[in-house]
């Protein structure tokens, strides 16, 4: 039977792209401010969102910035530096190497801790956006997020780190729809065909850390959360049972990295369980 795929085609692209841009410009003009400041890493999801951020509010009102740590690959550097220049946007290079290498050199050398690669990519993606604030702050900018779909049902990222962001034109895109869509605006060839990765160590890959590949996940995915199938329905679709299984298990126990922090109820209007007004009460 046929797997049912997430798809952005030649025939509705214009229609998502006009929205995104509108989107972006929409949102970020209503705050009283005019430019986004984002992280931009080389890989595919973070040029994505540049472009779209360049197409919506302008060159001049788009700055990335390049935070690398002293593992961090070259190449990636190089495309990073690349979607810079095709778009002539302003950037800022800010290594990281000397904070990271600092907080944990005195346990190094200690097993009992944890896994030192996880616990010090994490720290890395905080202390990307702990700078980013603080850019965003000095350029007069909003945070502009480059989590895709994928990552963000799979909680594959780290919360308040590269999950965090004032507003994000790609966490309802799939990565699988991230290609096609790079190709439309016409991100570098280098970035689109270089394995996902986020670059957190050596040799690190996305698909497998997670053991499966994001096509494979995104079919499940879509029929999960979009289609909202049962995950035995989807199974009867020709779909590994262990695979589908896993990936739904991840969903639910990922939730906490995609809500507000939780607030014990005490008055009659609590923040984010009855006090919803819009951000813009006009």
């Amino acid at each position: 039977m046929k797997k049912e795929l997430p798809e952005i085609d030649e025939h509705n692209f214009p229609i998502i792209f006009k929205h995104l841009a509108y989107f972006i410009k929409d949102e970020v003009l209503k705050t009283g401010i005019n430019k986004v400041v984002l992280g931009l890493s080389g890989g595919i999801d973070s040029a994505v969102a540049c472009y779209l951020a360049s197409a919506a509010l302008g060159k001049d009102n788009v700055a990335a910035l390049l935070m690398p740590y002293k593992s961090s690959s070259e190449a990636s550097l190089k495309d990073a530096l690349k979607v810079v220049d095709e778009l002539g946007i302003n950037y800022y290079t800010v290594d990281i190497t000397k904070q990271i290498d600092d907080y944990f050199l005195a346990e190094k050398n200690d097993t009992s801790l944890g896994d030192i690669n996880v616990r010090m990519g994490n720290k890395m993606a905080r202390e990307r956006m702990s700078v980013l604030y603080d850019y965003s702050y000095r350029l007069k900018s909003l945070v502009l997020g480059t989590s895709n779909k994928s990552e963000l049902l799979l909680g594959y990222g780290t919360i308040y780190g590269d999950m965090a962001s004032a507003l994000n034109p790609i966490g309802d895109i799939y990565k699988t729809q991230i290609y096609r869509l790079a190709k439309h605006l016409r991100v570098p060839e280098s970035i689109i065909k270089k394995p996902p990765s986020a670059d957190l160590w050596a040799e690190q890959s996305d698909e497998a850390e997670l053991g499966f590949s994001y096509e494979l996940a995104d079919g499940i995915m879509y029929l999960l959360i979009d289609k909202m199938y049962k995950p035995k329905v989807i199974v009867s679709l020709g779909y590994d049972e262990n695979l589908v299984n896993k990936i739904y298990r991840k969903i639910k126990k990922s939730q906490y990295k995609r809500r507000m922090p939780l607030i014990a109820k005490i008055s009659e209007r609590t923040i984010n369980i009855d006090f919803r007004y819009l951000r813009d009460w006009s």
